[in-house]
């Protein structure tokens, strides 16, 4: 099929791109779900050499058919039967001798593959893809924070400007948030289960030709890299599979809140920070002049398409008694929110990697407001100072200042009661006082401990 032809925005758009292509096809693509359901299987054949049920031969023989088989030669097999696991039972068989025909899919009814299956290859795409991709932006934000832990900004707080900061320190926030999600994300994906109990989880059909059931379902996972759950059904608890893919959409979610706050700081009243254009780029159909943050934009309008998926995820905890089917169509999208996930963690690498801070902006907003910010550390120190009502005493004095368009200093020292308390005050004190940009408290030591203790969670 052509790309051009496809219905998803995500196959034409974002998955079709040569990198992410490359990076994820090997593990999400409809072909990669066969191959992984087919090492399943010959999984199942090795575990049943070492418990004497077949010949190491044998065991190897179906490896072997495992490796041969074909996405297009099960998908016509479906077309024939109308069961997918079956249809791959059925090619693999067709690839080995009589003697080990019996042993294909010996014990296992179809979920045992597919559940286990999905989770092999969730876990492996987060840990060879994902969490490389992600730990790269994180050092990145780390460089960036650190590159800019003394670069005075504005803080901003409803929308509106409040004490100074520094851009490093803004961007500590997302070094901790996304550090977070990060172990996160590890963790759930290291956590995630197979299964070898059966069509209810009892373990019926192993329990007729098996001393224990429970070992060879461990060993058999083993050789995968995953473990059994303490309790299975048909299906392996849905749990497992939703903790790990809500870690990713947590990161998600904080990867959109960063690209707001860069698309924010973009606009034109404030132009803090830039995103370079290439030489050839149209920000606009008709407007020449126009520099619009569409990759930002890009990966939070992506996370508002995928972040309402996890209410199907959550609906798909409910499973009628051992096992129903109405999570069958459903849970088959999963692999699309780590698709767009890792599009746009390379696509916010790749902005931030460009974006560059304007320090005229950033002082020309900060003047813009300096002499109001005085208001919090004067209030403090008048606090300290011991006067009986310090913080309504400097609103009065903002709200006069506002009225005689003067600085909150200037008319501070109009009243004599206040200038005796700011004659006390230490010399540090009055140094911020009077220069309120120097007012931002442990900013930049802040952004070096929090990337530091991240730098070193990422190494």
């Amino acid at each position: 099929m052509d790309r051009f032809d496809t219905i998803s925005p995500l196959d034409f758009r974002y998955y079709a791109k040569q990198d992410i292509f490359e990076k994820l096809q090997p593990y999400l693509s409809e072909r990669a779900a066969i191959k992984y359901m087919a090492r399943v299987e010959a999984a199942v054949a090795q575990s049943l050499a070492g418990e004497n049920i077949c010949t190491q031969e044998i065991a190897d023989t179906i490896r072997k058919a495992c490796e041969q088989v074909t996405v297009e030669e099960v998908y016509e097999e479906e077309k024939v039967i109308k069961h997918n696991i079956r249809a791959l039972v059925d090619c693999i068989r067709k690839h080995v001798h009589e003697k080990a025909k019996p042993f294909v899919h010996l014990t296992c009814t179809s979920h045992d593959i597919i559940c286990t299956a999905e989770a092999l290859r969730i876990k492996e795409v987060i840990e060879k893809v994902i969490l490389p991709d992600v730990i790269a932006l994180e050092k990145l934000l780390i460089s960036i924070a650190l590159r800019e832990k003394d670069t005075v900004q504005i803080g901003r707080t409803h929308g509106q400007h409040a004490v100074p900061i520094t851009v490093g320190f803004a961007l500590s926030e997302y070094v901790a948030r996304l550090g977070e999600s990060i172990l996160s994300i590890r963790s759930k994906a290291a956590n995630l289960r197979g299964k070898l109990s059966g069509a209810v989880g009892a373990y019926n059909a192993a329990s007729l030709i098996l001393h224990d059931p429970e070992r060879f379902e461990e060993r058999m996972l083993l050789l995968l890299g995953l473990k059994p759950a303490t309790h299975s059904t048909q299906i392996v608890a849905p749990e497992f599979m939703l903790d790990c893919i809500h870690s990713i959409v947590v990161a998600y979610g904080v990867c959109a809140n960063l690209s707001d706050d860069m698309r924010h700081l973009q606009r034109t009243e404030i132009g803090e920070v830039a995103e370079q254009f290439d030489a050839q780029q149209v920000g606009s159909s008709t407007m020449p002049h126009k520099r619009n943050p569409i990759n930002f934009e890009n990966v939070k309008s992506l996370w508002k398409t995928m972040m309402p998926r996890m209410m199907t995820l959550y609906m798909d905890q409910i499973s009628e008694h051992q096992r129903d089917l109405t999570n069958s169509a459903s849970s088959r999208f999963i692999p699309e929110i780590i698709a767009a996930f890792c599009e746009s963690i390379n696509r916010l690498q790749r902005q931030m990697e460009k974006m560059t801070v304007d320090r005229d902006a950033l002082n020309r907003n900060l003047a813009s407001s300096v002499s109001s910010v005085v208001s919090e550390p004067l209030y403090i120190l008048l606090a300290q100072q011991g006067h009986p009502d310090a913080h309504h005493a400097v609103l009065t004095l903002t709200h006069e200042a506002q009225n005689k368009k003067i600085s909150v200093m200037d008319c501070a020292m109009s009243h004599p009661e206040l200038m005796s308390m700011l004659n006390k005050m230490t010399p540090a004190q009055k140094e911020i006082i009077n220069n309120p940009s120097l007012y931002r408290g442990l900013a930049s030591k802040k952004t070096e401990k929090v990337c530091n203790y991240w730098r070193s969670k990422c190494d």
